[in-house]
């Protein structure tokens, strides 16, 4: 296939308008910027008999839902989906859980576990402790750390199979002690009828799969259906729909984030191979939608990567949405300097944070603001996806500015734990009794004036 000549941003930050610039491309990649395919929008319309915005979708389907339980999860998988499932068919069963695994090919389970021992050896590493703190007159507190019950994995399916998203939310949850763990997948192709994605759900111990996807499937998760207890929290990546669902459910249940679509932001100097680096970019891009940034301050390597986006695209499988992708999301950005480059990313706050250079780790405490940051030129984004350890599933839409990715610890919640004896209610009882006059809460010092009288 010919070259392509990519229609792709560029932004020149040395004179540029790039505060503009930067703040227009971050509210595409928001989950308020309605990012939605054509076929989407088609389907939309098909389903409801008017074109609702996405907020308004999600909103009647959560609200069916939780009103109408399995039977409205049924019509919206048949509609959204074209899948036709029952009470009996929508939870995918043991025996083919098993088969899947039978029939998996012994190299691929081999990955698997490997995978899994990584993730499992860093999650454990950084798991939460509990933490006493002892005072004196028998006084002592403690901060405990308590795993969820209940714990719903979305896993895409639309137009890849994710079987590492199974591993990058599942392995976290059990490393924190989760005792009950629910797959939900798309019943399609690439989701719930996918071999490599059922085999890894049964070799990491996942009993409960279901076939359903979509807004459908984090109501259920959330509210409970029939057949379907409600879950604790809800992680997992998805579409533009998952992602309002979770922030429309939150406070029935706890979510992970309310993701957009995933993004890169590649450092690079004159020392970064740009054939390296097109690679990175188009990693995010096939994504589609996915958001591909560089900022460099060597005009020679930009437009050396340039060149190289425009041979590689051509050569990949999924290169119309990569183009579309690119062109719609993507940027080449050329800075004055390594601390403008610093500064642009740290306000952009990348999902993934890519330092090229040839001093990365150099300026790593410039650039906080990232979900996962990876160093030079032999550690791209795949590793992160894959197998290196720390959950793929983190902050988009400059999110990273507060949020942090999944990990184990998201799967505890804690608590505090208060002893004091007789001796220490005393010692302490004048600054409860003043504080509570000042607030006028009698009841609040009677309660220890009657330990202490």
């Amino acid at each position: 296939m010919a070259e392509i000549a990519l229609k792709i941003a560029r932004i020149d930050a040395r004179r540029d308008d790039v505060v503009a610039e930067l703040a227009a491309l971050r509210e595409k990649l928001s989950p308020r910027g309605n990012v939605v395919s054509e076929a989407g929008r088609r389907r939309t319309i098909d389903t409801f008999g008017e074109p609702l915005s996405p907020q308004q979708v999600v909103e009647r389907i959560c609200h069916q839902v939780q009103s109408e339980g399995l039977a409205a999860v049924l019509r919206y998988g048949e509609k959204l989906d074209g899948k036709k499932l029952t009470a009996e068919t929508i939870r995918v069963p043991q025996s083919e859980l098993a088969a899947a695994h039978d029939a998996a090919a012994p190299e691929f389970l081999e990955t698997i576990r490997q995978i899994r021992d990584n993730i499992w050896q860093f999650q454990t590493a950084i798991l939460h402790q509990d933490v006493q703190v002892d005072r004196a007159d028998g006084v002592y507190l403690r901060q405990r750390y308590l795993p969820l019950q209940r714990a719903g994995l979305c896993v895409p399916g639309g137009a890849a199979a994710y079987p590492s998203t199974v591993l990058m939310t599942a392995v976290p949850a059990l490393a924190a002690g989760v005792k009950e763990l629910v797959v939900v997948a798309p019943p399609t192709p690439f989701g719930s009828y996918n071999a490599d994605l059922l085999a890894t759900c049964h070799e990491l111990g996942v009993t409960e799969v279901y076939r359903m996807g979509g807004a459908q499937a984090v109501a259920a998760l959330a509210y409970g259906v029939e057949g379907i207890p409600q879950v604790d929290k809800i992680v997992g990546p998805g579409n533009l729909f998952v992602a309002l669902a979770k922030k429309h459910v939150y406070g029935e249940v706890d979510i992970d984030s309310i993701a957009g679509p995933s993004e890169v932001v590649v450092i690079a100097d004159e020392t970064t191979r740009p054939d390296y680096t097109a690679a990175d970019l188009l990693a995010q891009a096939e994504h589609a939608p996915g958001a591909s940034i560089l900022i460099t301050w060597s005009a020679e390597t930009l437009e050396a990567t340039y060149a190289e986006l425009n041979r590689q695209v051509a050569q990949l499988e999924r290169c119309d949405l990569t183009v579309q992708s690119l062109e719609a999301f993507g940027c080449l950005i050329l800075a004055e300097d390594a601390e403008q480059a610093c500064r642009l990313a740290n306000e952009i706050a990348p999902e993934h944070l890519h330092i090229a250079t040839d001093n990365a780790e150099s300026l790593l405490d410039s650039i906080p603001n990232a979900g996962a940051t990876f160093l030079g030129n032999y550690a791209p984004v795949a590793l992160g996806d894959y197998a290196a350890g720390p959950s793929h599933v983190l902050p988009t839409g400059g999110t990273a500015r507060w949020a942090s990715g999944l990990s184990a610890n998201d799967f505890l919640r804690s608590s505090s734990v208060i002893h004091y004896s007789e001796a220490g209610i005393r010692a302490i009882a004048p600054h409860v009794q003043r504080m509570a006059d000042k607030e006028g809460l009698t009841a609040h010092r009677r309660s220890v004036d009657i330990r202490v009288s």
